[in-house]
C-alpha cells in the first residue's frame, strides 16, 4: 500500500527500519477505536508507551491512519485530522526533507492544531481549512495546549514541540 504513496521512489530510509504499529485511541465521544502508524524503529517503542497513556486517560485523537488512504498528500491528510507519522516528503514549501520522511515526527489531530508560518511574507495556515483552529484563544475539540497530557508525554520521550517553536507554531508536530 505504501509503495508509490507514503513510501516514494528516492526514500533514503530501508523499509526494515520501519514499524508497523497498532495503537488503541479514543475519539472526543470516547469511542474506542484501532489506529495505525508506521514509524521509525527508533521511536516505535515510546509511541506505543505515549498511545497507552494517551488512551488509557482517554486523550481524544480523532483518526489515526497511514497517509496512504489519502494518496499520501500531507494537505488531504490534515484535512482528513488524520494522525500519521511516516511518510516521505518534503516541509511544505521548501526542497527539505521533513522529519516525518524519516518516520521521526508524528502529527496528533492536524486539523485542529494547524502549522502556521510565514511564506514570503504572508502568514500561511497549514491545512488550509484549518484557520479558524489557528486562534489559540478559542475552545474547540482536539485542541493540543502547552500543559496537556499529550505534550507532556512526547516531551517526557525526548520529543521537541512544533508549538514551543519561535518564528512558526506547528500545534500538531511532535519530533525527535
Amino acid at each position: 500500500m505504501m509503495l508509490g504513496r507514503s513510501y516514494r521512489e528516492g526514500c533514503p530510509v530501508s523499509r526494515e527500519s520501519l514499524r508497523y504499529l497498532l495503537c488503541l485511541h479514543k475519539d472526543v465521544d470516547g469511542n474506542i477505536l484501532i489506529g495505525e502508524m508506521v514509524a521509525s524503529e527508533r521511536i516505535a517503542d515510546d509511541l506505543l508507551a505515549i498511545f497507552r497513556e494517551l488512551y488509557l486517560n482517554s486523550y481524544p485523537i480523532e483518526r489515526m491512519r497511514l497517509p496512504d488512504y489519502w494518496e499520501a498528500s500531507d494537505e488531504k491528510v490534515m484535512q482528513g485530522n488524520c494522525s500519521s507519522c511516516f511518510n516521505y516528503r518534503t516541509v511544505g514549501n521548501t526542497k527539505k526533507l521533513s522529519r516525518h520522511a524519516m518516520g521521526m515526527a508524528v502529527d496528533i489531530n492536524p486539523l485542529y492544531n494547524p502549522y502556521c508560518h510565514a511564506v514570503n511574507g504572508r502568514y500561511v495556515v497549514e491545512p488550509a481549512a484549518a484557520a479558524p483552529y489557528a486562534d489559540r484563544t478559542a475552545d474547540f475539540p482536539y485542541r493540543i495546549e502547552a500543559d496537556d497530557l499529550c505534550v507532556r508525554l512526547f516531551k517526557a520521550h525526548g520529543f521537541t514541540w512544533g508549538g514551543d517553536w519561535r518564528y512558526s507554531k506547528d500545534w500538531q508536530h511532535f519530533q525527535r
